[in-house]
């Protein structure tokens, strides 16, 4: 069924049904579909509707929508354009001439804009509390390692130690920035296109504030040209999907590494890790490479939509079709990626010996040495040249840093005394490191309490 067919004598040919139908993948609206359906039955009630057709009309609906909440809807069978005509036709089966009603002074245009704003903002919500639940196993992960120490990396090299916990709240802070982009998006998405009809606006004498009251949202659209072509909203939560799904890539880049025999730190669980189909002894951190790897087709659909409206004129134009399948499959990778990397971290066993051997290697305390000569007095440009030839003795000799004799660091610098070898220390140099943001026990500990209390985590149970 179209909704289109009066003025046409011919039928479509089946090549270009294949491309213009939307039903196999704008099903996925079924429910706001309906929704809408249901608010604007009741806003044009009084033009169109007797009380008596508005109530069959409510209660066909609201059955329709029981069956699609519980996907029991055929539409394998169905012959229907889109997801619009499909509902339509189930009213007009069912009510006949009443259900012919329920689309005037509608258009596809602003109910198919209204369906995907409705979808998009269910789904936002969902990714939200998704994102708040990966930062809960974060919070719980921080906690069982609070004190632990691992390297710190700069071009994938050991730079300084840092506490495994502060690691985890890094990763928090990505993910709080990812909420507040998905909020701040939904400011923008929760207003109303219905009403606004094919381009135009509608003639008929609907309430439209109590019309967007009734659907949940903040207002309705204000100008019908923009409300029916936008999808400024589909492309802020792809931009939000592809920055969020980068963080958990380096997320994965991260668990990567320190999963492999090289570095130790980290075992994952049988649960999210696979084996070789050759070689018995491997497991594999395959949930994380897969993390990693959908982040190719999230971004993809961002740059897939944006090149696709980045030409289009007022108002709406069939291509804009294609603004569906990739936010549908973007928002449900993104949601996948999440849930799945918050199994792998309660999963998560650190090797705290093997991390903490590795931070006290790769002269990570240099930095430390070099401050300590600041502190006698000696520029930092002159410190960092001498503590870089203290490294090179310490090369030469196969040694840590901490291991060269008094002698002969005071060959280097006069000024070193016994008190250095305090300095040098794996805890002393985490720990001095004490302002907020920093890595010391004091700052790391009130980071991990505020952000265990704005979660509602109870870290003595984590």
């Amino acid at each position: 069924m179209a909704l289109w067919g009066g003025r046409f004598s011919g039928q479509s040919s089946s090549m270009f049904r294949t491309v213009n139908d939307s039903l196999p993948f704008d099903k996925t609206l079924a429910v706001e579909d309906i929704q809408g359906s249901i608010a604007w039955a009741s806003a044009i009630a009084k033009a169109v509707l007797t009380e008596r057709e508005l109530a069959q009309l409510h209660g066909e609906l609201h059955a329709l929508q029981e069956q699609a909440e519980r996907g029991e809807l055929d539409f394998a069978s169905s012959d229907a354009e889109d997801i619009h005509s499909f509902v339509e036709a189930h009213l007009i089966t069912k009510l006949g001439d009443i259900g012919r009603k329920l689309h005037t002074g509608r258009s596809r245009n602003d109910q198919v804009a209204t369906d995907l704003r409705l979808w998009c903002r269910n789904q936002a919500q969902a990714l939200i509390t998704d994102m708040e639940a990966l930062q809960c196993a974060l919070v719980r992960l921080a906690h069982r390692y609070t004190d632990a120490i691992i390297p710190g990396y700069t071009h994938l090299q050991r730079a300084q130690p840092v506490r495994f916990s502060h690691w985890c709240l890094a990763y928090v802070e990505m993910l709080k920035r990812d909420v507040s982009r998905v909020q701040d998006a939904m400011t923008r998405l929760n207003q109303m296109p219905l009403g606004c009809g094919a381009l135009a606006g509608t003639v008929y004498p609907i309430d439209r504030d109590l019309l967007a009251e009734d659907l949940g949202f903040t207002s309705p659209c204000m100008n019908s040209l923009d409300a029916v072509s936008d999808r400024d909203f589909v492309l802020e939560l792809l931009f939000a999907a592809s920055t969020g799904m980068m963080h958990l890539s380096r997320l994965a880049e991260d668990v990567i590494f320190y999963n492999t025999g090289e570095a130790g730190f980290v075992q994952l669980g049988d649960a999210v890790t696979s084996g070789s189909s050759l070689m018995p002894q491997k497991k594999n951190p395959d949930a994380m490479e897969l993390i990693r790897g959908k982040c190719g087709r999230v971004f993809g659909a961002l740059q897939g939509l944006l090149v696709t409206m980045k030409g289009l004129p007022l108002a709406y134009n069939k291509d804009m079709q294609e603004d569906k399948e990739g936010v549908f499959d973007a928002l449900s990778q993104w949601h996948i990626c999440l849930c799945i990397a918050a199994e792998v971290l309660d999963t998560l066993v650190l090797n705290e010996s093997r991390a903490r051997q590795a931070a006290q290697q790769g002269y990570a305390n240099a930095t430390e040495l070099a401050d300590y000569l600041v502190a006698k007095g000696i520029p930092f440009r002159t410190a960092h040249d001498l503590t870089g030839q203290a490294v090179l003795v310490a090369l030469e000799k196969q040694c840590a840093l901490e291991a060269l004799s008094l002698a002969e660091l005071q060959q280097i610098a006069p000024q070193i005394q016994q008190d250095v070898y305090d300095v040098l220390d794996l805890d002393f140099l985490v720990n001095k490191r004490s302002l907020p943001g920093g890595t010391g026990a004091k700052p790391v500990h009130a980071a991990l309490q505020t952000e265990a209390l704005r979660l509602g985590v109870e870290l003595n149970q984590a």
